[in-house]
């Protein structure tokens, strides 16, 4: 959705709806701003219902502290206004109380976002702000401290976290970056040890960039109109059921020989349109559209796999937990994931960027799902919904694995019972 003609009460509500739809904060918790070019800053209220919120409720603070609406603004209004005096580059603020960091606040320390290459392109490195009573001028200054030296996203001891940036949808996407990262690192820390990337890794990261000639096309058949809903849809499930986030995942289907449908970059996964996704044919873009990063790496992988009709990359909180760790999710527990998605690979982080014939090596048919190290998963499917299935059987079984380091050693099924499913099943 193009947010440039919304009304900043419009858009607080329709940003604070998402925050509280995916529990990242609660009914009394969490406040959003948007300053616009008057110097006005617009700001959820105080004391109502985040979940209920309405337009109407959004309150508007004038530069001379003169105040505009039917109820109080929030609390917190001083760290925003004070957010808003050091940082003249930021027009919007995201404060909320989502779990996981407020689990890291507790402990007095913040997410390490180096553990995944998007992470650090959104985040670098986040700040943390020593305790100050909740709505107080002690709390806006020690917060305003952290972001005039230049952090974005800000740790608040003991409480939640704050990111600006210089729109509400960007902060929303930093703010939930960070979230996910957080929760990854947690779910992580029962899997192994976390491993972060090397400076060299997230260069080479940032340097990926499409760079496919653009060709003119000249009508569109009905089957690709009916993939492009199929791929939406899609995508929009699979940010509903948190598979992907807002800035991260990659989503293609095979419409021909050497031409398929992939998402865009940049996109917002909660809201995209058949007629935003972009057709790549013989190693070309349609004009005018920029295709994902990973364009070249599914095309690599339809070529060298005709029956391959969709590819997805994504990054599931558990599923990640595993990439972090650089270990495979072992399918070997549970029948279903073990038929559906066989054994998982394990592909180094450099590897899809580098050599995505290499990738295609691995990543077939017949074991069509693979961790990337530090770059979430990535599952091949014969259909735009065998492929989401295979993703949401691969999260689950990560999240069986996780939820049960906690109640002692776990136990694969036995060579004999693979080998009975394999017979059952006639896998190859």
């Amino acid at each position: 959705m193009n947010t440039l003609y919304l009304h900043p009460r419009d858009e607080i509500v329709m940003t604070m709806e998402r925050i509280y739809r995916y529990k990242m904060t609660t009914t009394s918790g969490g406040n959003l701003s948007i300053r616009d070019e008057n110097g006005d800053v617009w700001i959820t209220p105080a004391r109502v219902d985040k979940g209920a919120l309405t337009p109407a409720d959004v309150v508007r603070v004038r530069p001379d502290g003169s105040v505009d609406g039917r109820h109080p603004p929030s609390s917190e209004l001083p760290f925003h206004l004070a957010i808003y005096r050091v940082r003249p580059d930021l027009r919007a603020v995201v404060h909320a109380h989502p779990m996981a960091l407020v689990a890291f606040s507790l402990s007095h320390r913040v997410p390490e976002t180096r553990v995944l290459p998007l992470a650090w392109q959104i985040e670098g490195t986040v700040g943390f702000a020593p305790y100050g009573i909740p709505g107080s001028e002690d709390l806006g200054r020690r917060i305003a401290a952290e972001f005039r030296r230049g952090f974005d996203s800000v740790i608040m001891e003991n409480h939640g976290v704050c990111c600006g940036a210089a729109d509400l949808q960007a902060a929303f996407r930093r703010f939930e970056t960070l979230e996910f990262t957080a929760k990854s690192i947690i779910k992580a820390r029962s899997v192994g040890p976390v491993r972060r990337l090397t400076p060299e890794q997230l260069r080479l990261f940032t340097r990926v960039q499409p760079s496919l000639r653009p060709f003119r096309r000249d009508g569109i058949t009905t089957r690709e109109k009916g993939l492009r809903r199929e791929l939406c849809d899609f995508i929009e499930r699979g940010y509903r059921q948190r598979l992907l986030t807002s800035a991260a995942g990659s989503f293609s289907a095979r419409v021909g020989d050497d031409e398929f449908l992939v998402t865009p970059y940049p996109f917002d996964r909660h809201a995209i349109e058949p007629e935003d996704l972009v057709l790549v044919r013989r190693g070309r873009r349609e004009q005018g559209r920029t295709p994902s990063r990973a364009a070249a790496l599914h095309r690599a992988l339809y070529r060298a796999h005709p029956s391959v009709g969709a590819i997805v990359n994504a990054h599931p909180v558990h599923a990640t937990a595993f990439s972090i760790c650089n270990r495979a999710v072992d399918t070997r527990v549970i029948p279903e994931s073990y038929v559906l998605i066989r054994e998982v690979s394990r592909l180094p982080f450099e590897m899809p960027m580098t050599d995505p014939e290499a990738v295609a090596r691995r990543l077939t048919p017949s074991n069509p799902a693979a961790v990337l190290c530090n770059n979430g998963v990535m599952v091949v499917g014969r259909t735009v919904l065998a492929a989401f299935d295979q993703l949401e059987v691969l999260e689950y079984t990560a999240e069986a694995l996780v939820d049960g380091r906690a109640l002692g050693r776990q136990h694969p099924m036995p060579r004999s019972a693979i080998a009975d499913l394999r017979r059952a099943f006639r896998m190859e």
